[in-house]
This record gives C-alpha cells, structure tokens and sequence, in this order.
C-alpha cells in the first residue's frame, strides 16, 4: 500500500486528467451535471454489485468510477465559481469534525448506538426540521423504508426487543391474510406494504441490510434457473414443454451445486 505522498500525487494526477479532458474531449466539455446524473447513479449499483460479489478487483475498478464523478462535477462547480474540489473536501472533512464530538471534543460515548443519537441529535440542532429531511425521495423504496427506520431509531422512537418487531411482522401478517379473504386490492396492497416494512424493521434488529440479503437471493434465483434453461437446452426440450416435476429436478441439482 503506497503512503499519503503517493496517494495524493494520484489524486492531483486524476486532477490533471480530467481537467484536461474537460477543456479538448468533446464528450466530456458536453456534460453537465444532469448528464452525468444517471450515469453516477449506474456506477453506484455497478459497484454495489461487486461488493456483493466480493470482487475486490472489480470493486477496485468502480471505486474509481465514482471517484471520477465526484471529480467530474468539482470541475463543472468550479467552471461556475461556485465549488471546487477543495470545497467539496473542506466541506466533508468540517462535517466530518462536527459530527463526531466524541473524537474531536469532550462528549463521550459508550457505543455505536451512542454515536448515531448523537449524529441525528446534532443533525437538528444544524437547522434541520425533521430527521427524515435526510432520506432521498428518489431513493427505492426498500432502501429508503431502511433509511427511515434507522433515522427515527436514531432519536428513540425504535422497539426494545427483537421479539417485539416479529410479533409486529405476525400481526401484519394476519391482517393482510384477512384482507386477502376479502378481496379488497387496496386494502391488500396497503397491507402488503405493512408486512414488508415491518419485515425490513425486523432485519435491522437482526443486523441484516435487507437490500443486500434480497440482492444475494436474487442472484441466487438467477443461477438456479439459467442452471435449469441450461439443461433444458442440452435435452433439446423447452422449459415450457417440461413439466414442474422435470423442472424441479433440475432445481434441486443447481441447489446442490
């Protein structure tokens, strides 16, 4: 691992690359920040999935990715005179200082579940109204379900035992069963949602990111069934000409596998 002197140099170095890209690229000089938008957001799951891959050399690759965006749009800030890199430094580094008082002043705390009251705690006096003000509305809805039953744990407003939030998930789940017996598709739908946001308030009890364990399910889904198309196609014989007897065959070999 190379120490601060190189770190920085390659910092300056990717500096210097995109200023020059942004003043003779094309491509680049054309970009502005609500160009870029989407594409940031793409890297971020690009790199969400390499985690979960554990990838370390594809999470090397997008890391950078998402560092040349920030940088990208340091240099579309200074263009403007409203913000540069250093800026964008400063202003995370003071954040960084004020948040933690715990480190870099006299307040002490006990654990992590002190540090977090005290982050929304001082996240209010700043002159935020609300400790969800945080929460992105463009954020999907699973992870913003997560962001808001965090932030309000963050203040106190949290159940005290696990059992206490599954006996919520039962009791969900009993009420959308009878609004399923009814009939009813708005009822189901509004009960339906009770269910899953009491099923992610029960997995942070359990210190489980549900965003992450339904993405592994998803992948795992994924193999097993390209597993079964794959033996689908060696026997020359379509999925939907095979019965769910057949299929399940195959299912219980790719979960072996």
């Amino acid at each position: 691992m190379s120490d601060k002197t190189h770190q920085l140099k390659a910092f300056e170095r990717l500096l210097i690359i995109m200023d020059e890209l942004r003043e003779q690229c094309p491509w680049d000089k054309k970009q502005t920040m609500e160009s870029l938008r989407h594409l940031t957001i793409e890297e971020v799951y690009e790199l969400g999935d390499a985690i979960l891959d554990n990838d370390l050399e594809e999470v090397k690759k997008e890391l950078g990715d998402v560092l040349l965006h920030i940088v990208f749009y340091s240099r579309i800030g200074s263009e403007t005179n409203d913000f540069d890199i250093a800026d964008v430094c400063h202003s995370i580094c003071d954040k960084l200082v004020e948040r933690h008082p715990h480190i870099y002043g006299d307040v002490k705390v006990e654990n992590e579940e002190d540090v977090k009251r005290n982050w929304e705690q001082l996240k209010l006096k700043e002159g935020k109204k609300s400790v969800l003000e945080g929460v992105p509305k463009s954020l999907p809805a699973m992870v913003k379900a997560n962001r808001i039953q965090d932030k309000v744990a963050g203040v106190g407003f949290d159940w005290e035992k696990p059992e206490q939030v599954f006996e919520k998930v039962e009791e969900e789940l009993a009420e959308l069963k009878s609004e399923i017996a009814k009939g009813n598709n708005d009822a189901i739908e509004n009960e339906f949602g009770d269910v899953l946001f009491s099923m992610i308030n029960y997995a942070r009890f359990l210190k489980i990111n549900p965003e992450n364990a339904l993405e592994r399910t998803n992948k795992k889904f994924m193999k097993r069934f390209q597993y079964l198309e794959s033996k689908s196609k060696a026997l020359n014989k379509p999925l939907k000409d095979m019965t769910l007897a057949e299929m399940d065959v195959f299912w219980e070999e790719a979960k072996s596998l």
